[in-house]
Formats: C-alpha cells, structure tokens, sequence
C-alpha cells in the first residue's frame, strides 16, 4: 500500500526523486502530519458535490486528501518546479487540477466558472504561505466569491488575531475585516515538527464560515474599513486622538460629542470597539460630514 505522501517517508522520498530545494522566500513547509489533515478535512465538510480550492499545493499532500472527498480540486502553485511533482503525484486522480499561477493576480471568478461549475459549493482548503497570508485571505474575502468555507493552516498568532474578541490584544483591524464577513474558529494548533522543514513558529488551523450577509450594516463599506484602520493606526492612542484625522484639531470638540452621541467614551481604545460601534461611529462621522 503507497503510504500518504502527508508522512515523513513519503515527503522525503519525492524531495529526493525530483531534487527539490525548499525557496525559503516562498514560505515552503511541506505537512507531514495526517492527524492534522484528517481535522482539516473535517472541517471543510465537502463532499462530491462540492469543490475544493487549495492555495499553495507544494508536493500535494492536502490534495491528495482532498482529491478523495471533494467534486473537484484546482490547486493553484506560484512555484513552477512544483508543477511537474503535483502532476506526476496527482496523476491518479482525474478531479483535480494543477494551475500554475499567483493566487494574487489569478482571476477566481473566471476560475469558479471553469473550474467549479455544477458544483453545489466550494471551500477554500489551503497551507497558506506564512507571507502572504493575509493578502490571500483578503482578497479571497472582498472579491465576494460563492464560498462556503475557508480552512486554512497560518501562523498562530494571526490565528488569534483573526479569531479575537473585542477587548484583548489580539483584537484589530484583521479581526474586525475577518468577522465582518465571516464566523471565525480556531479548529487545532499545530506544532512546528509537523512540517518539513520545521518552522520557528507554532502554526494553527482556522476555519472562516461565510456569513450569509456581513455582520453589521454599514453603507459604504470602503468608508468603514478606512475608519477602523484609522482608530487602530497608533494603538496606544485614544479613539478620540487617533480619528482626529478626520476631525482635524478645530472640531476635536464636535468628534468627542460625536463618539459620546454613540455611547463611545472618547477615551476608549479601538481595541474595545465591537463591529457594531464601529458601524454607529461611522455612520455618525459620515453624518457629519468629517468622513467624506
């Protein structure tokens, strides 16, 4: 019986059957843990009705997971050394696709329609790589693609951070732009032996359900997410001081009747704000005239 490639053996055996070199740039670390993939899995509940996108394959050990559940796979792989491995790795599969393409400039709508199409969901499945993480879920995010679900393996602490409730440390402006759009939890943390190579960092899997509609209603939401980036630009700054940018110090008075107006003491963090009261202060400077 072939073992999994997600083993040490496995791995190590195709690294050196294609002479591969890990690009540290590329953030490369292949999983070699199965117990994890079976979690990953399981929280992406597909089945074969529905397909599976994986960002960054490397040598396909989640999709050949995925390749056994799942409609169809399209596995999108930025490095061009990997492409002849997957195809060769992924040849007994007919479900799966190998694109050689950056997830960043790829069109995912052209790809749902020629990848996905008759299928009854898609999920996002994917080991993302570390430096571009949340780029990748972003985009994923703004581009309002039919998604079911986002599974994916990062680094832990941006984990907790997209995870995180208003009021701690790891609450932000990832936070916030994650939940608008999604329910967020934790499925499992993973140890770095898990991978080869090692990383330095503990990683962990999240799952992103995709809200039927975003989490509060906000009109513009440009001019939202630009008022939470602004409240969160100086963490150690009040609220009051760091929207001033839009007040400017002449109406630094009207800003604070204008924070109090939505029951938001001018004095408070941003990292105390729910997505609701961010949604009220800034509907409030919009009213105002301060948020053009």
């Amino acid at each position: 019986m072939v073992k999994a490639i997600a083993t040490s053996s496995r791995t190590r055996d195709i690294i050196r059957k294609h002479r591969f070199t890990f690009k540290k740039s590329l953030g490369q670390n292949f999983l070699i843990n199965t117990e994890v993939l079976d979690q990953i899995i399981e929280a992406a509940g597909l089945d074969d009705t529905k397909g599976a996108l994986e960002v960054g394959p490397g040598i396909g050990s989640l999709t050949e997971r995925l390749a056994k559940v799942a409609g169809k796979v399209a596995a999108v792989e930025i490095d061009k050394r990997l492409i002849p491995i997957l195809e060769d790795v992924m040849s007994p599969y007919d479900n799966v696709s190998v694109v050689h393409s950056d997830i960043l400039k790829t069109d995912l709508r052209q790809l749902w329609e020629e990848r996905f199409s008759g299928l009854t969901g898609v999920s996002v499945v994917a080991n993302l790589p570390y430096y571009v993480t949340t780029p990748i879920i972003m985009k994923l995010l703004e581009e309002r693609l039919a998604l079911d679900n986002i599974v994916v393996m990062v680094q832990k602490e941006v984990a907790l951070r997209m995870a995180a409730k208003p009021g701690g440390k790891d609450y932000g402006s990832l936070s916030i732009a994650v939940q608008y759009y999604c329910e967020p939890e934790i499925v499992c943390v993973v140890p770095g032996k898990s991978f080869i190579p090692a990383p330095n960092v503990e990683s962990a899997v999240i799952k992103l359900k995709r809200r039927v509609a975003p989490a509060v209603n906000v009109p513009e939401e440009d001019k939202f997410f630009n008022v939470v980036q602004t409240a969160f630009a100086q963490r150690r700054k009040t609220l009051s001081n760091n929207l001033s940018a839009f007040s400017g110090k002449e109406r630094k008075g009207e800003l604070n009747e204008l924070l109090l107006s939505c029951g938001v003491q001018p004095e408070r963090r941003a990292e105390t704000l729910s997505l609701q009261e961010f949604a009220d202060v800034c509907e409030a400077l919009t009213r105002s005239g301060m948020l053009a």
